[in-house]
């Protein structure tokens, strides 16, 4: 399913950075994106975006090494946070990507939400349950993307989606999501747009 012309978020990369103090000012409103590396969320951010290569998409798990901002035409930014888990880098370079992530989340005052990429064949593993915790904790709205749902049959896709919104905090929704054939992507657009109307 493609989206219609107008439909998708009208978007264009702005800078990346490796910390916050390279952020760019914090003046307009920003939903993040956060998933495993293998969860497909550059994928993700590039359907909602009606985009190809908006986010850099690879074979290779963690290749989403620095946060992205991406411009949304209508107001607000995206934020691709990078890819929690495997990736061929090094222990060192891993926990740097973990430190410029608990700084933007903890402390960066235009975060209006968080969309949390999943893998729907295995959702809910420690790092979601943890964000999860995390955005419960702070009132903070997210929208889980239960991605790839189009290679799982309807009766199990409908399982595991009731299984996973029954761990959700009142905060907290969650979408049977493809970023191959747009399974939930207005469902997803209509969460972005509203939290891209908040007022700092």
């Amino acid at each position: 399913m493609d989206l219609r012309a107008g439909e998708a978020l009208t978007c264009s990369f702005l800078t990346s950075a490796d910390s916050l103090a390279q952020c760019p000012p914090s003046d307009v409103p920003e939903v993040a994106f956060a998933g495993r590396s293998n969860a497909g969320k550059s994928s993700t951010l590039n359907r909602l975006a009606g985009q190809k290569k908006l986010a850099r998409v690879s074979k290779t798990p963690g290749r989403t090494q620095l946060i992205n901002f991406f411009d949304v035409a209508s107001g607000g930014r995206l934020v691709d946070l990078p890819g929690y888990g495997y990736a061929r880098a090094s222990k060192t370079r891993r926990n740097a990507w973990g430190r410029a992530i608990d700084d933007y989340l903890n402390n960066r005052p235009s975060l209006v939400g968080l969309v949390l990429v999943m893998d729907a064949r295995h959702p809910l593993q420690p790092f979601d349950a943890a964000m999860l915790a995390w955005c419960a904790e702070r009132h903070l709205p997210l929208l889980a993307l239960l991605n790839k749902a189009d290679k799982l049959k309807r009766g199990a896709r409908t399982q595991t989606l009731r299984k996973v919104r029954a761990q959700m905090p009142e905060s907290a929704s969650a979408l049977a999501f493809s970023a191959t054939e747009g399974l939930g992507a207005t469902e997803a657009l209509a969460f972005l747009r509203a939290r891209l109307k908040t007022v700092l």
